[in-house]
């Protein structure tokens, strides 16, 4: 037999909560990396009792398992990118980042998690501010829905607007960070927009609204796929644009299917399965 070719993965570290459920957080994020031909690694920060109705409990693991966690994978593996969901402690936060400091070649894209789908409340105020000095600064994208923009931006408004939208994405960026993408996947409408601000300037993407109960994790979900895509070699226009059609068409894919009692998850490897969906979705080039 001639001899094996081999090759590198191309890796994604998510530093995030875990969904029991598998609709949001470390596994959402290892479905996505996994559906867009990466290799996922994954440091868990916070764990939660939850299901498709909601979170029920959550419990942080300690700021310095957190940082032991990194460190050994980041000893021993080689790391294309970083997507950080869920760190519900300041500590935390704090000790994350100083980690992360000492790898300051690795894009780190930061989902600006500050509740669940359902309302409930995940990260502390104090780890709010740290997020925003430790994290912000360390960060290739931040990527809040409409509501963690406003919170973070310091604002008791969420915007509604286009020129309001492009406003809180400037302030945010004004924070320290490299890039904002403000998801306005909350929006009325049947089109959703998320704008994204870098220092080329501003850019809106649109896509068609999915009618779907399904739709946990979807925030989870995009993040983990443009950092997917950055890892690949993309720069952020087309990890956001290509992140964007993933996330929809996995939100189109899981649409077809039910799973608990209440808001089920999205079909991540709907690429994967024989028969994905009736709608016969394949995935992205």
């Amino acid at each position: 037999m001639p001899p094996i070719t081999k090759t590198n993965y191309t890796t994604v570290l998510s530093i995030a909560g875990s969904d029991g459920s598998g609709g949001a957080g470390i596994q959402a994020d290892l479905k996505t990396f996994a559906a867009l031909g990466c290799y996922g690694l994954s440091v868990i920060t916070d764990v939660t009792a939850q299901n498709t109705r909601g979170v029920f409990n959550s419990v942080a693991l300690s700021a310095s398992f957190v940082k032991e966690q990194i460190e050994v994978l980041t000893d021993d593996i080689a790391i294309n990118a970083i997507k950080i969901g869920m760190i519900s402690s300041a500590s935390t936060v704090r000790t994350v980042a100083d980690t992360l400091r000492r790898l300051p070649s690795i894009p780190v894209i930061v989902d600006t998690v500050l509740k669940s789908s359902d309302g409930t409340g995940l990260v502390s105020d104090e780890a709010k501010s740290a997020m925003i000095e430790e994290l912000f600064p360390l960060a290739k994208l931040i990527t809040p829905n409409l509501a963690e923009a406003a919170t973070l931006s310091g604002s008791e408004n969420i915007p509604s607007t286009r020129s309001g939208i492009e406003k809180t994405a400037e302030t945010l960026k004004n924070k320290g960070t490299s890039a904002v993408l403000v998801k306005g996947g909350h929006m009325t409408g049947d089109i959703c927009k998320d704008y994204l601000l870098t220092a080329k300037g501003g850019e809106w993407f649109s896509a068609p609204r999915v009618s779907s109960i399904n739709n946990h994790g979807t925030g989870c979900t995009l993040s983990s796929a443009i950092a997917a895509y950055t890892a690949k070699g993309c720069d952020l226009s087309e990890a956001v644009r290509k992140g964007k059609q993933f996330t929809q068409e996995a939100l189109q894919a899981g649409a077809s299917f039910i799973l608990g009692n209440g808001a089920g998850p999205l079909h991540h490897l709907y690429g994967c399965w024989d028969n994905p969906s009736p709608r016969g979705i394949r995935p992205i080039e």
